[in-house]
């Protein structure tokens, strides 16, 4: 859950070239129009309409992150965000979205008054898409979510201007606030929706009412909550309830599951389904992958048609999560060789396989794979995959930091455990554990490859990094509420910058 306010963080839009559009977004009679409120001002000079004279350039939730110019919303979550009416206004705010008059505001200081500020925000988000005629993208699935909409986002930013959430703003909030942030002249615009519990993507893909809806892959992630892996697939078909009439789906053909994904995308009425994958048959078939653990070369059939391109980072599920948004791209009408050639530039985010090369103390020169936004079964042997491609150098170990994977529910233990083959298989050295789960793991595990087991992550670092040797990989993976991002952290803060002393002695150029 976000907290309005000084709560969570919220990272603007990337439209076009530009982080932070500067062009107006919202007038204040063009907001007012959309959430129905009233245009209000405290005071001030009565000769002059102040509160009918602003204009927005962008919105926040969070007085933190804001930008001058921006529309605060004060949302009643975690904590209520007009307490910080009087921190927007002095960060530069240009109007409060309020249910309820600020007691304390600088004079002639406008505000948008509605009956409830969550119903504006999404009253903003229905009119933003309504004025808006560019293509929408939605993106679900029970990993990879994030990295298809940044491959989407990469792709389609040389084919016209792009809006899309920098960040994870997939939930109840997130998807509303991305879609009201949605410049009125986008060309295209990608959305990421997440899920808990049943019925939770269905209000927000018919919000986006996307031309297309990819569904990345079905795994056990939240079966906690749903019970079966069946009722997974179902829940993360609701986004295809929210297709335009006239739209497409883009479908994984590999997954178990897709037969359910197929039944639903005909069952609401989806009118074109293409399907990715390796599998024969599929319209985007991947037909050779090979990888040096930094950078992938990718051989497939798109439509029928022989298509090669690099990937700039590694791993198969991201060369299959690539060939996903390349089926979106082509579904509205994009440049697909000129979206498989812009992949060349695609970063692994942090948490989500980025590679940082450190150098400790002693001169000790480490890799880190940075996998720790949140785990699950299939994402964690995925990243597992992408830690036995890495080539540690001479003297150095595959040494992977794993944190619990949550809400799994009765399987929990026997899906820890299962790790434990994948890792052997993928010659790692040693594995640390944190959290009451990966016990589970540490006990499948032969004795060799135990490292040392923790209850929170916190009390790993200090043995983690008096462990590592001169050439040691080290991936970082886990739910992110075992905090095993923090892992990562400690790298960081433990490394030197390089000097010549060290590297001449060292005579050693790190992993490869």
């Amino acid at each position: 859950m976000t907290e309005p306010g000084a709560g969570t963080q919220i990272s603007a839009e990337v439209s076009g070239k530009s982080a932070k559009a500067s062009a107006r977004l919202w007038t204040a009679y063009e907001a007012a129009a959309a959430t129905g409120g009233a245009l209000c001002a405290r005071g001030g000079d009565t000769e002059r309409w102040f509160g009918e004279e602003w204009a927005a350039t962008g919105i926040s939730i969070d007085t933190r992150t804001l930008a001058p110019g921006d529309l605060f919303v004060a949302l009643q979550d975690a904590r209520d965000g007009h307490d910080f009416v009087l921190s927007a206004y002095g960060r530069g705010a240009s109007a409060v979205l309020v249910s309820r008059a600020p007691v304390e505001t600088p004079p002639d200081a406008p505000f948008l008054l509605v009956g409830d500020t969550m119903e504006g925000l999404v009253d903003l988000a229905k009119a933003a898409r309504m004025r808006n005629f560019g293509k929408r993208i939605a993106v679900t699935g029970s990993a990879g979510k994030t990295s298809t909409k940044e491959m989407l986002a990469l792709m389609l930013r040389g084919q016209g201007k792009t809006h899309a959430a920098v960040k994870s703003l997939n939930n109840h909030i997130g998807v509303p606030l991305t879609l009201a942030r949605l410049p009125m002249d986008a060309d295209y615009s990608i959305y990421e929706i997440g899920m808990n519990h049943a019925d939770e993507i269905t209000p927000l893909t018919q919000l986006v009412a996307p031309h297309v809806a990819i569904i990345t892959t079905v795994a056990e992630a939240h079966i906690e909550n749903l019970g079966s892996m069946a009722a997974i697939a179902r829940a993360k078909a609701e986004i295809l309830c929210g297709v335009r009439r006239g739209g497409a789906c883009v479908l994984p053909i590999d997954n178990p599951h897709f037969s359910i994904l197929h039944e639903e995308a005909r069952r609401v009425g989806v009118e074109r389904i293409i399907t990715f994958g390796e599998a024969a048959g599929a319209d985007l078939r991947l037909t050779k992958y090979a990888s040096d653990g930094r950078r992938a070369d990718v051989e497939a059939e798109i439509f029928g048609a022989r298509c090669a391109f690099t990937l700039g980072a590694p791993g198969k599920h991201m060369a299959t999560n690539a060939l996903a948004a390349l089926g979106a791209v082509s579904a509205i009408g994009g440049d697909e060789a000129a979206a498989a050639a812009a992949l060349a530039q695609f970063d692994a985010g942090g948490g989500r396989g980025a590679q940082l090369d450190l150098q400790l103390k002693g001169g000790v020169r480490v890799r880190v794979l940075d996998e720790s936004y949140n785990a699950n079964p299939s994402s964690m042997r995925a990243a597992i995959s992408i830690l036995s491609s890495l080539s540690p150098f001479a003297g150095g170990r595959r040494i992977a930091v794993l944190g619990d994977m949550l809400e799994l529910g009765g399987q929990a233990p026997a899906l820890h455990a299962g790790l434990a083959e994948p890792l052997i298989n993928a010659r790692v050295d040693t594995v640390y554990g944190a959290g009451p789960l990966t016990a589970h793991l540490m006990a499948a595990l032969p004795e060799k490859m135990r490292g040392a087991h923790v209850d929170a992550a916190h009390d790993l670092a200090q043995a983690v990094i008096a462990d590592l040797k001169d050439g040691d990989i080290i991936m970082v993976k886990g739910s992110n509420s075992s905090k095993v991002a923090m892992l990562v952290e400690a790298l960081r803060a433990a490394s030197v910058p390089e000097s010549d002393d060290v590297a001449q002695k060292a005579q050693v150029k790190g992993p490869s």
